[in-house]
């Protein structure tokens, strides 16, 4: 049995992957943004391990989610799931912490739960088949100047996201870290035209979680049905660790380096 945290499990592919989870034995903790979506969980798997509450779109929020999160101990594997598209708005959209909030949610929270938490042995960042489109620009990652494009911005944030998980397994080589996309799904956002099922979509997260096969067993890799890879630019290692930088300067929170790993647990103690 594991000790798995995921993010973003109210429904959709968070739901059905954290379903699938529970029924392999494993202990699950699920995460909502506030406690009306953890009583929707709560009745969706109620054989859920806990549900923590916590809205990604407020670093302070997010730093109390993992201080509360301390309660069910170091997690053998976090889920990075949650996230959000603003594909047809018009016009920027800022948080109370006056950042872009579809790159704070999928971007920024999935680095500070890392950062924060005690450092697992599985980390798993879902991605998306449209991080193909983005654009990588670290001057200007919230498009303060570049043209505002809601498809772009989300696409940009995927591959963003993509990118953390290969920033963190080179910076702790002893976590599995790697990025999936699962494909386009039968979801809100997906639609009823998607040809994957949630079930299917999570099997593939499922065995990122807790596989033991060889293939799953790697670290910095992206998992995909398509033949789209990542440039070599945007994995550029010196880009990773700049990614890593910014992510510390805009949440005060900086990733330990792994023999480091313990003071994750001293800040959450303050």
């Amino acid at each position: 049995m594991r000790n798995i945290l995921f993010t973003g499990s109210v429904d959709g592919i968070g739901l059905r992957t954290a379903a699938q989870l529970v029924a392999g034995g494993h202990q699950v903790v699920l995460h909502a943004r506030n406690e009306e979506r953890a009583a929707v969980a709560k009745t969706a798997l109620p054989a859920a391990a806990g549900i923590a509450v916590g809205d990604l779109r407020s670093i302070e929020e997010t730093v109390v989610l993992a201080r509360s999160l301390a309660a069910h101990g170091r997690f053998d594997t976090i889920v990075h799931n949650a996230g959000i598209a603003r594909l047809d708005a018009l016009e920027r959209e800022l948080t109370g912490d006056g950042l872009e909030s579809t790159f704070q949610v999928n971007v920024l929270a999935p680095y500070l739960l890392t950062a924060l938490l005690p450092q697992p042995e599985r980390l798993v960042f879902v991605s998306s088949a449209m991080a193909t489109d983005g654009v990588v620009d670290l001057a200007d990652l919230q498009y303060d100047t570049r043209p505002w494009n809601g498809v772009e911005v989300y696409s940009s944030s995927k591959l963003l996201n993509l990118m953390l998980a290969f920033a963190v397994a080179r910076r702790w080589p002893g976590t599995l870290s790697n990025a999936v996309d699962p494909g386009w799904v039968r979801t809100k956002m997906g639609g009823d035209a998607a040809p994957t099922s949630p079930d299917e979509a999570a099997r593939g997260q499922v065995r990122l979680a807790v596989g033991t096969e060889a293939d799953v067993l790697v670290s910095g890799h992206y998992f995909s049905q398509r033949d789209w890879r990542p440039s070599l630019s945007s994995m550029d290692p010196g880009l990773l660790d700049d990614l890593l930088t910014r992510c510390g300067e805009l949440t005060g929170v900086q990733l330990p380096e792994e023999a480091s790993a313990a003071r994750s647990r001293q800040h959450l103690d303050r």
